[in-house]
């Protein structure tokens, strides 16, 4: 199992050697460090916590215990190991960069998609709105019925306007084209979720 975190870059273009071009996602991943190793005997369940972006501020009481003898990290994350698969060689306090990928990889990418706020069916949904002949002057975007006389309320489930965006998106089988250990970055073929400066997962199972 190999797992990373970092932020988005941003996209860009390179050439195969068969000068194809590949679109590119590059992201800054790592280093990172092992901050706790959870165990099916004493925790119930096989998982690598991590600590990422080493930060100046002061971290609560509980955070600082947690990572007493390591850097302060703004973020931990856990990475799960699947039931049968073989947990990493690795302990508290080890360093994780790029390193663990290879060009010729591919990995699950997880991260939070961009938020676009409350936002009406037409685009949440890709309902066809309303007719646009003449006479219906309000009605182009418009949700239309939105239930029927039985049960005389809306049902749960409906799609209507709402909240769009910011959910967690899981990309699978994006091939790792580009890796530089001496810059910390990674670059997978297509577009990942999020907007840049997005922590991003990088997994392989």
């Amino acid at each position: 199992m190999k797992f990373l975190l970092g932020t988005k870059i941003g996209m860009t273009q390179i050439f195969s050697p068969k000068e194809e071009v590949i679109p590119v996602t590059l992201i800054q991943a790592g280093p990172v460090q092992v901050t706790q190793v959870r165990t099916t005997e004493k925790d119930g369940y096989q998982a690598i916590q991590v600590g990422f972006q080493e930060t100046k501020k002061t971290i609560h009481k509980a955070k600082q215990g947690h990572l007493k003898d390591l850097k302060p990290y703004a973020k931990l994350r856990e990475f799960r190991v699947p039931v049968n698969a073989t947990a990493p060689a690795v302990k508290r306090g080890d360093m994780l960069d790029v390193s663990v990928f290879t060009v010729g990889d591919y990995i699950e990418v997880i991260g939070i998609s961009k938020g676009k706020g409350f936002q009406g069916p037409v685009k949440r949904h890709g309902f066809a709105g309303g007719p646009r002949s003449h006479g219906h002057r309000y009605a182009l975007r418009q949700l239309g019925s939105t239930g029927h006389r039985f049960p005389q309320h809306t049902q749960k489930g409906k799609r209507m306007a709402g909240r769009m965006g910011s959910d967690q998106v899981t990309i699978k089988n994006l091939e790792v084209v580009l890796v530089e250990p001496t810059q910390h970055v990674i670059g997978v073929r297509g577009a990942v979720p999020g907007p840049i400066g997005a922590m991003i997962k990088l997994v392989q199972s």
